[in-house]
């Protein structure tokens, strides 16, 4: 049985039934005025504004359901260390400055949370370590040179290798060889914590607007974001609506893909039980190209994500379809109920890096975190106020990693990403 959402205009979730209401934002009606107008009420959206609001901007917010309602209040709620891409990797392809100037800002995104959810008393279920769960022994070589990689050059102490006998201590599972703690990272409430920073925005003196949709802009000094009761006026344009964007502004468009994620939230296995099943409490993703990620929760359920779907037509079932991946995983649960299951687009990019840059002449966006979000989206707010301030050198450092298109333009590239995901969720199964 499927729990309904109690937490109305939200889609029906465990996040949406476990998160306070939070603050009702009126429908933008008439015209207003501010210094930076934000499109999208997320993590980058929130971030960006309580940042900029901290600094003494006046900031409007224009959200088209409710703050959190797209991935930012649906995500797995996982916090890594550094990017997709490993460091190694980006120190070859960028060079040893930029990425170092990388797992700098990789760094601070941690910082902003631990923060944020200190100062703002933000109740969001916080917890330490994020592990890496390897699937194939062809993995382990590469995962521990990128441990070492970070230590030697980068002077991280957070992660630690497990091997295929702890990790099987560590997770009750057949499934892996082996694995890698981040001590580091960690795991929370995404929606309670989404919240919360909105709250802390406004009492900055940020304004929100809910149920307010934008239909059209005008890039201009100032430009008009008009949604279909009213407009803002503002000096800056800051675009963080993400897979939820769709076409407002198409020179950004094809730089990312929407793909929709689908989680599953048990009924409570009751403490004894969850433990058994991640002895630590960490959070896990997989080294699967298709990742299952899963963690158990407060309230002692196991939160499970796993499969991808490439269309916006929704599953009829979708805890019937990620069951499969958790009884992959963890067969044991077998007789397990699930109470909650829900599925939301986020964006990935060609290269699984964030795409954040400008648009002449006062414009700013930040997308395609390629499910890093929740700590990525933290460090590109911040940014973003920053560039505003007239300080660029850091927001560059993001900005300066280059993004191709996906190819086939609007009518195959879809198609063709399809193709692309099938052929490596073989590979996963081979």
């Amino acid at each position: 049985m499927v729990m309904p959402c109690l937490n109305a205009g939200r889609p029906g979730s465990w996040y949406a039934a476990t998160a306070p209401a939070g603050e009702r934002h009126p429908v933008l009606a008439g015209r207003e005025r501010a210094d930076v107008c934000i499109v999208g009420a997320g993590f980058t959206g929130v971030s960006a504004a309580l940042h900029l609001a901290e600094r003494g901007y006046s900031v409007v917010v224009l959200e088209a359901a409710r703050v959190g309602w797209g991935a930012s209040g649906r995500n797995g709620g996982q916090v890594g260390s550094g990017m997709r891409e490993s460091m190694g990797a980006l120190e070859r392809s960028l060079g040893p400055e930029h990425a170092g100037a990388l797992w700098v800002l990789c760094e601070e995104a941690k910082e902003i949370i631990a923060e944020r959810i200190a100062r703002h008393r933000i109740r969001c279920d916080w917890r330490a370590g994020n592990l890496l769960a390897s699937t194939r022994e062809r993995y382990m070589g590469w995962i521990e040179r990128e441990a070492e990689f970070c230590h030697r050059r980068l002077g991280y102490r957070g992660y630690r290798m497990l091997s295929r006998a702890e990790m099987r201590d560590e997770v009750a599972s057949t499934c892996y060889v082996g694995g890698r703690m981040d001590e580091g990272g960690g795991h929370l409430h995404p929606l309670r914590f989404v919240l919360g920073m909105a709250e802390a925005a406004v009492r900055a003196g940020a304004r929100i607007f809910e149920g307010s949709r934008v239909e059209r802009l005008r890039w201009g000094s100032p430009a008009r974001v008009s949604t279909a009761h009213g407009a803002v006026d503002a000096g800056y344009v800051v675009l963080a609506g993400n897979a939820y964007l769709g076409r407002l502004e198409p020179r950004i468009e094809s730089r990312i893909m929407p793909i929709v994620n689908h989680v599953l939230a048990t009924e409570p296995l009751g403490e004894h039980r969850a433990r058994s099943l991640i002895r630590s409490g960490a959070c896990v993703h997989s080294t699967r190209f298709v990742v299952d990620y899963y963690r158990c929760t407060a309230d002692h359920r196991l939160l499970f994500g796993g499969g991808e779907t490439y269309s916006d037509r929704p599953l009829e079932d979708p805890g019937a379809f990620v069951r499969r991946y958790m009884l992959r995983v963890f067969p044991q649960l077998a007789d397990v109920r699930i109470d909650y299951a829900w599925s939301g687009r986020l964006a990935i990019t060609m290269s699984r890096l964030p795409h954040v840059g400008r648009l002449a002449p006062n414009g700013f966006f930040a997308q395609g975190f390629s499910g890093h979000g929740v700590a990525l989206t933290q460090i590109a707010g911040k940014l973003i106020a920053e560039a505003v301030a007239g300080t660029a050198e850091r927001f560059d450092v993001l900005a300066g990693l280059g993004h191709r298109a996906f190819p086939g333009g609007r009518r195959l590239r879809h198609p063709l990403l399809v193709l692309g995901m099938l052929y490596y969720a073989l590979r996963d199964k081979l």
